[in-house]
């Protein structure tokens, strides 16, 4: 693959999830990201690859770049995830949670 056909296939694959993120309404965001947290592994294992098979300095410092920048997006959907569902829980529950084990016992 030539650097121009590269180029090409970024700048599609960019404008098409810019089109297609800008036309969700904001309500469905959260929800979606978290359906989709899967997406942001293989990013990830698309960027290792094309890592493993890069050839001069400039095309390995991209490829890390890419790989840093594929994790971040793998561990940040993951946390944000894990956020949306603390809003669901009850009050009781999280209180209860953040408690700890020694919650339930009496000291005289």
């Amino acid at each position: 693959m030539t650097g121009n056909v590269a180029l090409y296939i970024f700048m599609l694959a960019a404008f098409t999830g810019y089109e297609v993120i800008a036309r969700v309404p904001v309500i469905l965001h959260t929800p979606l990201m978290s359906g989709s947290n899967f997406v942001h592994g293989i990013v990830l294992v698309g960027a290792m690859v094309a890592l493993g098979g890069a050839q001069t300095p400039l095309e390995k410092t991209i490829g890390f770049i890419g790989v840093l920048l594929a994790a971040g997006n793998a561990v940040g959907g993951y946390v944000v995830t894990e956020r949306m569902l603390e809003m669901f829980k009850s009050s009781g529950a999280r209180a209860g949670a953040g408690a700890g084990a020694g919650a339930g016992k009496r000291t005289s």
